[in-house]
Order: C-alpha cells, then structure tokens, then sequence
C-alpha cells in the first residue's frame, strides 16, 4: 500500500469533531447587569446572584423550591392538569404546539408548580410559576391550580405563598385566561375571611394581569431587588399618557419607596423571612382561635 492510499482512508473533515456552540459545554456565566464573567459554580452557590453587583438571575420553579422548602418536604399536587385549546387558536403556531413544546423543554404540564412543604419546619401551601414555560403565562390550568392550593389552604388551615414569574394572561386563551383573574381573586377572598395568611412574592417580571389580580392582593407583599413588576410595558405606557417617566418605576426599589409593596427581600435570605412571618401569623391565628 502506498502513502496515497494510507492517507485516501483517513477523514480531515474537522467540523464533524467540533461540538456546535449549542452543545458545547459552558462553565461560565455571565451577568447581564454588569457583565461580569464568573464560573457557573460560583453563582449556583450564592442562589443565582451576581456576586459582584447583587443581580438576581431568573431561576426556574424546582430551583425556587428548592431554595425554601425544608429538604425532602416538597409535595406537589395536581400534576394531572393539563392545558386545553378552546378555540383552537392559531397565530404563528397553533397553541397545541407551542404547549407541546413548552412541555417537553420544561418537563412540566403547565406554567404553575403547586403544592405542600415546610419552611423552618412551618407548613405552607405553595405556589410557583415557572417563567420559562410560555413565560409564566395565567391561563386556566394556573389558575385552576392555584385555586386548589387555596382550598387546601382552608381545609388544613395553613398559610398560602405564591411567586410569580409572569408575563400576564396567557393570549391563546382569551377571555378563559382573563377570568382566571377574578377567579383567583375570589378564592384569595376566602382565605383572607378565615385569617388564614397569603404571602405574595414577586421577582423578575411580574407584568400584566398576575400583576392586576392575585399578586398584589397579599398580606404582605415582597419582591426580589431588581424585579420587574407592572400592568403594561415602559414604552405603552409612555405613549399612553404622553409624558416622560422616573428611572426605574417598574423595579422592586421604586414600588416600596412609592408603598405599592411591603418589602425587598434578597433572593438568600428569603426562606428565614418567610419562616419569620408565618411564625407571627400563625401564632396571631392561634391567638385569635
């Protein structure tokens, strides 16, 4: 055999051995506040923030989860329901498909994560929204589920938190999706009549009609620092009232200095805060009993 048949049988096609920029792995992450280039470990380890500007990083519902619930207390119910198309709605996908794929890049059936657990060994009913399905979205499957954590709330008389990582009303639903907010409204009402306590959190972003309904309706209210919260978009309402607006009037700081929210927590030290304010209300709730 000579070298020009040696060499005929060995592949140079060098972009087959070099992984796609999808695939290959990154251990590093960087901040979108600051630009800040840090190794992934270092940022799981301070709860996603940044440690060099305090940025909180959007995290997902099981992460969320596991930051404050007690280890191994977790219970989640109503893993069944599931979102429907009423009316068969199609913009550049049809809805079915855009749920398909929510699902299978999320792993979950909706946008919402309920259930049980205990916070410093507190139980509390909770509820968790998971951005990155369909942003967030409220449709009836996430209303639905958060009514239900209200009724077990009632029925084992427990606290109710729900964080809310929302672009609003889910629009491929239409009016079921915009019912879903006095729907949630009215069971809140209930739990609010039995003393029993709700703790609203709100981190990045809290926009549209979960901000109109059920996410300023707590006993307490708490953000994230940094968080986005709001009804319309910075440039809608710009154009709407046609006046220019103050720096930052959407962000947790600005809503507790103007009194719309109670409290700017940071992102690692929101389980001892919640601990410490379902300690007052329960004992509030065993003295009034």
């Amino acid at each position: 055999m000579d070298l020009k048949d040696l060499f005929s049988k060995i592949s140079f096609d060098r972009k087959k051995e070099q992984p796609s920029k999808k695939d290959a792995p990154s251990h590093w992450v960087k901040c979108p506040e600051c630009n800040a280039l840090m190794f992934f470990k270092e940022v799981e380890n301070q709860e996603n923030i940044c440690p060099k500007c305090n940025f909180h990083m959007r995290i997902g519902a099981k992460k969320r989860i596991e930051s404050l619930a007690d280890n191994d207390s977790f219970v989640e119910y109503d893993t069944d329901l599931k979102p429907v198309d009423p009316l068969n709605f199609v913009d550049k996908k049809s809805y079915k498909k855009r749920v398909d794929e929510a699902q299978k890049k999320t792993g979950r059936t909706s946008a919402v994560v309920s259930g049980e657990c205990t916070i410093n060994s507190k139980p509390v009913q909770i509820v968790v929204f998971d951005f990155a399905f369909m942003g967030g979205s409220l449709g009836s499957v996430e209303g639905e589920k958060i009514v239900r954590a209200v009724n077990r709330a009632m029925e084992k008389h427990q606290g109710l938190i729900i964080i809310s990582a929302s672009g609003g009303a889910r629009m491929q639903e239409s009016t079921f999706s915009l019912m879903q907010m006095a729907k949630t409204s009215a069971a809140l009402k209930k739990l609010d009549a039995l003393g029993l306590p709700y703790i609203s959190i709100l981190t990045d972003p809290t926009m549209g009609g979960v901000s109109a309904s059920f996410a300023f309706l707590g006993d307490i209210i708490i953000a994230e620092p940094g968080a986005l919260i709001g009804f319309a978009g910075q440039r809608v309402i710009k154009q709407t009232i046609g006046a220019d607006l103050p720096e930052g009037f959407q962000r947790a700081e600005f809503l507790l200095e103007k009194g719309s929210i109670d409290m700017v927590v940071n992102r690692a030290k929101m389980k001892k805060t919640l601990s410490d304010l379902l300690t007052m209300f329960y004992k509030e709730s065993t003295q009034a009993s």
